[in-house]
């Protein structure tokens, strides 16, 4: 009788836990993806330290784990992280070029895309200069900096919000900045009508499209932003929630009606020596 009591108790325990954690959701993970300098001056193309500022300006998004990864040379465990990630946020030396020219890379990225990830490009993370690799990387992307005609500009400009009614731009004010903006963007065909421009700034007289997010036909969404050439660009909190919010908004996150808090520490800010 006794081994009954017992073995109806680890029975109820077993069922309980069963339910317990078929209720809880999977745990979801944004890859911060960066890399080491590409050889730009001190000072720009830092992609580590501007991840670093990310991962802190995100917090702690309920259900998600964030995760900066160096991703540099082959990077040969890249798309088996890929295959497990649910969004992505390319901060790397010509993203187009390092996406599109690994086949495995790129699929995992499509494939990442096919199930509705989230995916975010920043400054030479939505570049790419052989005209071959547009087409497959503006279909992750929706827009891209590429070719050889491909268009950037140092600049002490102000950006502009076209349309401040979109969710990642909730909060974010015009703000002049020195900065390298890279504009006359190639764009996915297909993406015409529901890619938005959220960012803009005048280049020769021309509001041109510094950033843009896009409700992609697999249901997924893509943010890109192509300032953010020099580190210290980081210190605008126009910047920082941009950045934030276009991140959360391809993560399906709800953006608050006053902006999320982009305060961070200043040591942040500074880089190794």
């Amino acid at each position: 009788m006794k081994s009954f009591y017992c073995l109806l108790v680890l029975s109820v325990t077993l069922f309980l836990c069963n339910e317990t954690c078929a209720a809880e959701p999977a745990v979801k993970t944004l890859l911060l993806l960066g890399q080491k300098p590409d050889g730009h001056a001190a000072g720009s193309h830092e992609y580590m330290p501007g991840q670093r500022i990310l991962q802190h300006l995100l917090g702690d998004v309920p259900g998600w784990k964030i995760e900066i990864v160096q991703a540099d040379g082959e990077w040969p465990q890249g798309p088996e992280l890929l295959a497990k990630a649910d969004a992505v946020v390319l901060f790397v030396s010509e993203g187009g070029r390092w996406v599109v020219e690994d086949p495995r890379r790129y699929d995992a990225f499509a494939k990442l895309a096919a199930r509705g990830g989230g995916i975010s490009g920043l400054h030479w993370g939505v570049g790419v200069k052989d005209p071959k690799k547009i087409a497959p990387f503006v279909q992750l992307l929706g827009a891209c900096h590429g070719g050889a005609d491909r268009k950037f500009r140092v600049i002490e400009g102000s950006i502009q919000v076209p349309d401040s009614k979109h969710p990642v731009v909730r909060g974010v004010v015009s703000t002049k900045l020195r900065d390298e903006y890279y504009f006359a963007l190639k764009r996915e065909p297909k993406a015409s009508e529901a890619l938005v421009p959220l960012i803009t700034v005048s280049i020769d007289g021309v509001d041109e499209m510094i950033g843009w997010a896009w409700q992609r036909p697999d249901g997924g969404r893509s943010f890109g932003f192509t300032g953010l050439h020099f580190h210290k660009a980081w210190e605008k909190s126009a910047y920082r929630r941009l950045v934030a919010q276009g991140v959360l908004w391809t993560m399906g996150q709800e953006i608050p009606a006053a902006g999320v808090d982009v305060a961070i520490p200043a040591e942040l800010l500074a880089l190794p020596k």
